[in-house]
């Protein structure tokens, strides 16, 4: 995208963001899901990051919350109630680490050290709970006023509310002086908390939740008087603060933890702000944990990403806080949220992308299936460039266009697929989807089926051919790729994830994860096999394309014939050739120069002058050259000139050495393998259990060698 481009889509970014915040925090509705829109806020700011010359104080990037609502008294905070800024990788918290040691860089060793048990920055980790944040304010110990965040400096007053939530205390509780020392709390620093609890204020932060079981209780509850269901536990917990009356609020069953102290009672780090939490009678979490480095930082996030669906909340990561406090006003804040902390968030299991093509896979009845081209994308784990569409009236009812915004949804072991469009970020390039007029594999005839929303190819070998073809084209003789098996090929096909041989190059760990049979180490696997056969000699890659009576024996003297020729010379003289070198050099050629060829006859000759002028072929060519296939010169090594002149069948099994082996050795020696028994055979080799070939052999009274006499004729 260009400098205009860029500016309208980071416009158009902001206006759907601030639309779908505002549904979301003022509104209490949701049209997607919080994942779908943290990808959107996350592609904003990357862009922001990149062009800061069109951030604007009006972006989404810049504001921390919605306005409050009208409905309640507003609440001015003390202190801004902050965004968190999100991390969604390894790699994102390293960046955010690597910033704050930056920022760091100029203060007292001491002071850093301080709170980090030795290490340069410590950090306290908790459990990222998803619902809604609230203020709580303390006078002389008694519970005063409650708020919510709202636009981060004025707030709803929901007092009334969170006085029915069972953990939230109505006056704290006070701490002995040794509970205080325990938590490491200097004297000066206990004599402050006691007289805050005594004759001060004290204001703590935290999260209201509605829990797992609350949330199924009251949805059958719901269900049975008629009335509407909770989307999910944040917007039932949102719903529940914001009810007018208190007695609706109760009917929720919430809960509540906290995360912050807000008032500054001199603590030293964060750990001893929610220790000293719980001596005041406040719910803490339970997982919780200071960890030295990011090492155990992402130990603990593993942790509580394993244990997240036995929780009875829900969660969405791990908010990671730099714990000496003393280091947070130099860390400071910027934009929407403070330098000290990150929201590590888990996997999402949606997100979105953009819809960059579809390509319309043919599967075993010629039943079409299109298959959406994604701009690459982070989902659950995975990096994912593809997903289904089903069929065209699934097209038609997502209104989705290519070039569009999408939203792709990956949950578990389920294909990914596209769940929603976004039209309002569209910028009038957008195409039409269509069915395509011919077969993408065979050019045949498309039919919609009576009935049905399914259109098919009316060519009944379709698939099949393509499925030999795909199955040769990965076989041991040719681009033997270990792990691609006929059952995974035809698999692959009907997910609509292979059409032709060059998208198994395109493959990656996201496409193959959810299917059946493959597990995340076994796509690396064969991801990794397939990568391997990237580069293959010249006799392969011709026998691998399928060219109509061109074999094993044939490629491999077609590609040695083709080396050592003086018209290939400027193709061959190194030790790589690209496809279309190769290419170029097989259109090069007339049907006379390949008629020329030894052993190449007018049948032979005619089929390999076609195939290198069909231009699904030429296609297909480009393509893998595309996907990064390249080709290895290939000469033949010829120790002697022993067997020139001699042609050998091989047939049984060899006890020792292989059959590819036994081929290898008759070449070396300047003799060729056929495989097939005629009048010009001069050995037929057999081994344990041969076949026809020994008959034919022994019909037309061509010499026939056991293994041992072989051996002997190699030696000698």
């Amino acid at each position: 995208m260009n400098k205009i481009e860029i500016k309208k889509r980071i416009e158009k970014l902001r206006e759907e963001i601030n639309r779908y915040r505002y549904l979301y925090h003022v509104l209490d509705k949701s049209e997607i899901s919080d994942a779908a829109l943290d990808s959107l806020k996350n592609e904003l700011f990357k862009l922001e990051m990149e062009y800061p010359e069109f951030i604007t104080p009006d972006s989404p990037t810049q504001r921390i919350g919605g306005e409050p609502l009208d409905k309640f008294k507003k609440v001015e905070h003390s202190s801004v109630m902050h965004s968190l800024f999100d991390a969604f990788s390894e790699e994102d918290m390293r960046d955010w680490e690597e910033r704050v040691i930056k920022n760091l860089s100029s203060q007292p060793p001491l002071l850093i050290r301080r709170g980090g048990a030795g290490g340069e920055v410590g950090y306290f980790c908790e459990l990222k709970l998803d619902g809604l944040a609230m203020n709580l304010k303390y006078e002389k110990g008694a519970f005063q006023q409650g708020s919510t965040r709202g636009d981060g400096r004025v707030g709803e007053d929901v007092t009334n509310n969170l006085k029915t939530i069972e953990s939230i205390p109505l006056a704290l509780r006070l701490p002995t002086e040794s509970e205080l020392k325990k938590i490491g709390l200097a004297a000066a620093v206990i004599k402050k908390v006691l007289a805050s609890i005594e004759n001060g204020v004290i204001e703590y932060r935290g999260e209201a939740i509605m829990t797992k079981k609350v949330f199924e209780e009251l949805n059958k509850k719901y269900k049975k008087e008629g009335r509407p269901l909770l989307a999910n536990t944040r917007n039932g917990a949102a719903g529940s603060i914001r009810q007018l009356d208190p007695k609706l609020s109760a009917e929720r069953k919430l809960d509540f933890y906290v995360y912050a102290l807000a008032t500054d009672l001199g603590m030293e780090t964060h750990e001893q702000e929610i220790q000293l939490a719980h001596l005041l009678g406040f719910k803490t979490l339970k997982d919780v944990k200071f960890c030295r480095d990011l090492d155990e930082v992402f130990s603990f996030y593993k942790h509580c990403e394993a244990k997240r669906e036995k929780l009875p909340f829900e969660i969405d990561g791990v908010v990671v806080k730099v714990n000496n406090l003393a280091l947070w006003p130099v860390l400071g804040v910027v934009g929407k949220g403070p330098r000290y902390m990150m929201a590590y968030k888990f996997a999402a299991v949606q997100a979105t992308t953009i819809l960059n093509d579809v390509v319309w896979q043919v599967g075993r009845t010629g039943t079409l299936t299109p298959t959406a081209m994604l701009e690459p994308v982070h989902v659950a784990g995975v990096t994912i460039s593809r997903a289904t569409l089903h069929n065209m009236d699934e097209i038609k009812r997502l209104g989705v266009k290519i070039g569009d915004t999408v939203i792709i949804e990956r949950a578990g072991d389920v294909i990914p697929k596209i769940i929603k469009n976004l039209p309002k970020l569209r910028t009038g390039k957008e195409k039409e989807i269509h069915v395509p007029k011919k077969c993408p594999m065979c050019d045949g005839e498309i039919e919609r089926v009576k009935g049905e929303v399914a259109y098919r190819c009316e060519n009944k070998n379709c698939y099949a051919v393509n499925l030999r073809r795909l199955m040769h084209w990965a076989s041991k003789s040719a681009m033997d790729i270990e792990g691609l098996g006929p059952k995974i090929i035809e698999q692959l096909m009907k997910e609509g994830l292979v059409r032709d041989a060059s998208d198994f190059y395109n493959l990656t760990v996201g496409d193959l994860e959810p299917l059946e049979r493959f597990a995340e180490k076994s796509a690396e696997n064969l991801v990794k096999a397939i990568a391997e056969r990237k580069v293959v000699v010249l006799s392969r890659f011709l026998y691998a394309l399928g060219i109509r009576h061109v074999g094993e024996e044939s490629a491999l003297l077609l590609a040695a014939q083709i080396t050592n020729s003086q018209i290939a010379h400027k193709f061959t003289n190194k030790s790589v050739l690209t496809i279309s070198e190769v290419s170029k050099y097989y259109q090069s050629l007339s049907l006379e120069d390949l008629e020329k060829l030894e052993d190449v006859g007018p049948i032979v000759a005619q089929s390999i002058y076609d195939w290198f002028r069909d231009k699904h072929n030429i296609e297909l060519l480009e393509k893998l050259e595309k996907a990064g296939v390249v080709i290895e010169s290939q000469k033949l090594k010829v120790k002697s000139q022993n067997f020139t002149g001699k042609t050998f069948v091989l047939t049984g099994a060899l006890e020792s050495l292989t059959r590819d082996e036994a081929k290898a050795k008759i070449r070396e020696l300047g003799g060729d393998v056929s495989s097939s028994v005629s009048q010009n055979t001069d050995y037929v080799v057999a081994g344990a259990d041969p076949g026809s070939k020994y008959d034919k052999a022994v019909k037309l009274g061509v010499k026939v060698v056991d293994e041992k006499a072989f051996l002997s004729i190699i030696r000698g």
